[in-house]
C-alpha cells in the first residue's frame, strides 16, 4: 500500500515538474554576428553582437547591425536596420527595438515599419504582442493599402485577423472619397470597413453621414445604419437602413424613409425606397407619400406606389393604386396620378374625383394645371361626364351642374371661375341675402359660368338655348331635384393629411416604427456583427504570398574576444 502511494506521488511530481519546464519561456537564440564581446563597464551582463546580427526566438528571426543580448532576462536590444520576421505575416523595421523572449513582446522605435501581405504600417513606435498577435501604437500613424491610406493618432493591428482598429481621429483616403471616424475597423485583406459612432464619408458625388456603418473599399458597396443619410447636390436621403453602390450611384433605404428634393421643394416618404442617381430616379413604397410645396401650402399624394423621374426642373411624379392627395383646400382620390413639372400638368388617371371645399366634382378625366412662373395653380380640367355637386348651405338639398367638360380657373389656391359646357344642366337652391330660399332652379343650356367665393357658389349665368325656370320647393318632388348620375360621396372626402391613408396603411406604419425602435433599443452601443464574407474572405480568394526580408548573409557566430 505504501508502495503504491509513493508511486503515485512520484508521478504527480514527475508530471507537475514536466508541466513547469514545458512552460518555461523558450530561449532567444543567437544564430549569427560578424563579431561579438562582453563588456562589463559599458553594458553589464551582456554579450555585444556586431555585424550581420541574426537571432532566432519561437519563430521569429530578428536582424540588426548590432545588439545587446541580456541572457539572463532573455532579453535583447537591437540596434540600426533592425528587422523582426514572423513567418510570412509580418515584418516589423525600425531603427531600434527592444525584444523580450520570455514576454514575447517587442518594441521598436525610430521609423518604425509594419509589413503584412496587404498593407504597410509607418509610425514612430510600434509594440508588438506575440502571446495575443496584436500589434498597437499611440502615435500618429500611416497605414498604405493598395488604394487606400488610413492616418490615425493611435491604433491597434489584429494579426490573425488582418484587422486594424482605430479609436481616436482616424481618415481612410481613397481616389473616390475620404472616410473619417472616431473607430473604424479595417480588414486589410478584404478592404472591408466597420464604423461605429459619428463617421463621415465625403467624395465629389455625395456626402454620406452614419453612426453605424459597413463599407467594401473594394467593390464600393456599402450598408449603413443607425441616423445615417446620404446627400448629394439636390436630394437627402434618410432611413434606417441605408444601402449603397458607388459603382452605379444607386441606394436602396428601409424602414422610416425620407428623401428630400431641396430644389424642388419636395418629400417622399415610405418605408422601402429605391434611388437611382445616374438616371435621376426614385421608386418608393410601404406607406408612401409625396409632399410638395405649392403656393406657401403642402400638397400630400400617397399611393401604394410612388415613382419620381428626371432632371431638375424635368421631374416627374407617378402615384399608382389607390391614390388619394390633400390640400387644405382640395383634396381627391383616383387610381394613378402623373405629374410633370416642366409642363406643370397633373392627370388624376382612372376614376377621379376632386373636392374643392365642399365642391365635389367627378368626370372620366381630370387635369390639374400650374403655372411655371408664380408656382401657383392655374387652372382645372375635367373632360366627359362632369358633375359638380354642393350641399345646400342651409337646406338638406344639393347644388348641381352637369355637362360634358368644365374649365375652371383658380385665383389664391381656390376654385373661382368655372365654365361647363356642352348638354348643361343645373339645380341651383337660390337663396336672397337673408338666406331665406326663394326657390330651387332647374334648367339646361349649351353652356354655363359659376363664380365661386370661399368655395361656394356666388353667381349662375346661362348661355345659349337656355330651358327651365325657378320651381318653389313645394312644387319640385324630391324624386326630381337630383340630376341622373347623381352620386354623394362626402363619406369619402378626404379632409386632413391624416386621411390619405387606409387603416392598413397605418396599422403596417405602427408596425414598423415599433419594429426601429426596439432594433435601436437592441443594437444601442454595439458594434457592427463581423460580416461572413468578412470573415471568409481568404478562404475564398488565398492570399499571394509575398516576403520582404532582407537576404540572408549571416556567419557564423564568432567566439568572443576578451
Amino acid at each position: 500500500m505504501k508502495k503504491s502511494l509513493f508511486f503515485i506521488s512520484y508521478c504527480l511530481l514527475l508530471l507537475s515538474v514536466q508541466s513547469i519546464f514545458a512552460q518555461a519561456p523558450k530561449k532567444i537564440i543567437v544564430e549569427n554576428a560578424d563579431f561579438s564581446d562582453v563588456n562589463q563597464e559599458l553594458m553589464p551582463d551582456a554579450l555585444l553582437l556586431t555585424g550581420n546580427v541574426k537571432v532566432n526566438h519561437d519563430g521569429v528571426v530578428l536582424t540588426c547591425n548590432k545588439a545587446y543580448f541580456f541572457q539572463k532576462e532573455n532579453y535583447l536590444k537591437a540596434f540600426g536596420n533592425v528587422q523582426l520576421v514572423q513567418g510570412d505575416t509580418l515584418y516589423l523595421n525600425s531603427k531600434y527595438a527592444e525584444y523580450n523572449g520570455n514576454l514575447k513582446k517587442a518594441f521598436a522605435t525610430g521609423n518604425a515599419v509594419m509589413t503584412s501581405p496587404d498593407a504597410t504600417l509607418a509610425t514612430d513606435t510600434i509594440n508588438f504582442d506575440r502571446n495575443v498577435q496584436e500589434v498597437f501604437y499611440n502615435t500618429k500613424g500611416t497605414i498604405i493599402n493598395k488604394d487606400n491610406t488610413l492616418v490615425s493618432k493611435s491604433g491597434r493591428y489584429y494579426v490573425a485577423e488582418k484587422k486594424f482598429q482605430f479609436l481616436t481621429e482616424v481618415t481612410l483616403t481613397n481616389p473616390k472619397y475620404v472616410v473619417k471616424s472616431n473607430h473604424l475597423d479595417y480588414y486589410s485583406n478584404s478592404g472591408h470597413t466597420y464604423l461605429l459612432g459619428p463617421s463621415t464619408i465625403t467624395s465629389k458625388a455625395n456626402y454620406i453621414y452614419t453612426e453605424k456603418g459597413f463599407y467594401d473599399t473594394k467593390k464600393n458597396l456599402a450598408h449603413f445604419l443607425r441616423k445615417s443619410y446620404i446627400k448629394y447636390d439636390d436630394r437627402l436621403i434618410e432611413g434606417d437602413s441605408l444601402y449603397y453602390n458607388r459603382n452605379t450611384e444607386f441606394a436602396s433605404a428601409t424602414r422610416n424613409v425620407k428623401i428630400t428634393d431641396s430644389i424642388n421643394r419636395g418629400v417622399v416618404k415610405g418605408h422601402y425606397a429605391e434611388v437611382y442617381k445616374l438616371k435621376d430616379s426614385m421608386f418608393v413604397t410601404k406607406r408612401a407619400v409625396a409632399i410638395n410645396f405649392v403656393e406657401n401650402d403642402s400638397v400630400y399624394i400617397h399611393g401604394k406606389k410612388l415613382m419620381v423621374t428626371g432632371k431638375e426642373g424635368e421631374r416627374i411624379l407617378r402615384a399608382y393604386n389607390n391614390v388619394r392627395f390633400f390640400k387644405v383646400d382640395m383634396s381627391g382620390k383616383c387610381d394613378s396620378i402623373h405629374s410633370n413639372s416642366k409642363t406643370a400638368l397633373t392627370k388624376l388617371i382612372g376614376n377621379p374625383i376632386l373636392w374643392n371645399g365642399d365642391n365635389q366634382i367627378t368626370g372620366d378625366v381630370m387635369h390639374l394645371i400650374g403655372d411655371n412662373t408664380t408656382k401657383k395653380l392655374d387652372s382645372l380640367k375635367v373632360l366627359n361626364n362632369t358633375f359638380l355637386i354642393s350641399k345646400d348651405t342651409l337646406g338638406a338639398g344639393f347644388n348641381q351642374v352637369k355637362g360634358l367638360n368644365l374649365f375652371g380657373k383658380f385665383r389664391d389656391g381656390k376654385l373661382h371661375d368655372v365654365d361647363v359646357i356642352k348638354n348643361t344642366e343645373v339645380i341651383y337652391y337660390s337663396r336672397n341675402d337673408a338666406n331665406e330660399l326663394v326657390g330651387i332652379n332647374k334648367s339646361v343650356s349649351s353652356k354655363i359660368n359659376l363664380i365661386l367665393e370661399n368655395n361656394a357658389i356666388e353667381t349662375i349665368t346661362f348661355f345659349k338655348n337656355v330651358d327651365g325656370d325657378i320651381y318653389p320647393e313645394t312644387d319640385l318632388p324630391e324624386n326630381a331635384r337630383k340630376l341622373r348620375g347623381f352620386v354623394w360621396r362626402g363619406d369619402e372626402r378626404i379632409k386632413s393629411k391624416d386621411d390619405i391613408f387606409t387603416a392598413e396603411d397605418n396599422e403596417m406604419n405602427d408596425k414598423l416604427i415599433q419594429e426601429g425602435k426596439d432594433q435601436e433599443a437592441k443594437d444601442k452601443d454595439v458594434p457592427m456583427k463581423v460580416r461572413k464574407e468578412t470573415r471568409d474572405y481568404d478562404k475564398k480568394k488565398p492570399v499571394v504570398k509575398t516576403s520582404t526580408a532582407k537576404k540572408d548573409t549571416t556567419k557564423t557566430v564568432t567566439k568572443a574576444t576578451k
